[in-house]
């Protein structure tokens, strides 16, 4: 008895490990670091990253979403090996940091991982996110957009992952909302595995979201082109707002590292 007993629990114990496996981030011994940003320099190499500045206007004012804030070239430095976007109220102004790789570093599937410090309070909206490099070509949504951690702080402990594409964008995305208790405390990694059969959502290498169509069309995954990081940190908007509680800012938004993994060739 004893000893069917023990093969019992050996047996639950594989079932309970095989369950947790399937849960969290594939292994990594089939991918190759392409490319990295440690932000180990005094400050942010421009042939790496562009900035995008001022309030999207003329062309696409407010950012496409009602946003409030200006970017700037000052309201970001790096501090031991972080960077750190700072969203400030500046008078009737609110002013923050918009940094992409666009035209620098394009990457079609892979691996791509953040490490970072969210900001909080009612307002706040960082991101870490990819959009298509046709856009100037084809336009949003048709070029697609990869949300790959989006927090607003008027839902705590809520990590939002989302695509947009032609056929389903704004606010009839498909998007996926994760309840995490504490994520405000400390720093997380957000990634997404990107193939091209599907793409998997994963924070602190749990899994937590999959996108695949099993018809693919156009319309519905254009993610068969490269696409190029963006990394902001936005205030109100459409998402973020429309309510913004001035009595938080300063705040900050600290990422450690940026990472791009690719298949290794077979």
């Amino acid at each position: 008895m004893k000893l069917q007993l023990y093969f019992c629990t050996l047996f639950l114990f594989f079932i309970s490990a095989e369950k947790l496996f399937s849960q969290t981030s594939t292994t990594k011994d089939e991918y190759t670091l392409v490319w990295e940003e440690n932000f180990d320099k005094p400050n942010l190499n421009e042939a790496d990253w562009n900035f995008e500045l001022g309030d999207g206007c003329p062309n696409n004012c407010g950012w496409g979403n009602n946003e409030r804030q200006q970017y700037t070239k000052n309201n970001h430095r790096i501090e031991n090996g972080n960077l750190i976007i700072t969203a400030k109220k500046d008078g009737d102004n609110y002013t923050s940091t918009r940094i992409t790789t666009r035209g620098k570093h394009e990457f079609l599937y892979g691996i791509i991982e953040a490490k970072a410090k969210l900001p909080t309070g009612k307002g706040i909206w960082p991101a870490f996110w990819m959009l298509g490099a046709n856009i100037k070509d084809v336009g949003w949504p048709t070029c697609g957009e990869i949300d790959i951690l989006e927090y607003v702080g008027k839902e705590p402990q809520t990590i939002y992952t989302t695509i947009h594409t032609k056929d389903t964008h704004g606010d009839h995305a498909s998007s996926h909302k994760t309840i995490f208790e504490n994520i405000e405390k400390g720093y997380h990694t957000y990634k997404m595995e990107w193939t091209p059969q599907k793409i998997d959502f994963y924070v602190d290498n749990k899994f937590v979201y999959s996108y695949n169509p099993e018809d693919k069309t156009i319309g519905n995954w254009p993610f068969f082109e490269p696409q190029y990081i963006i990394v902001n940190m936005a205030v109100g908007g459409n998402f973020g707002g429309p309510e913004v509680d001035d009595s938080i800012f300063p705040q900050e938004y600290s990422i450690d590292y940026i990472k791009v993994y690719q298949k290794n060739k077979q």
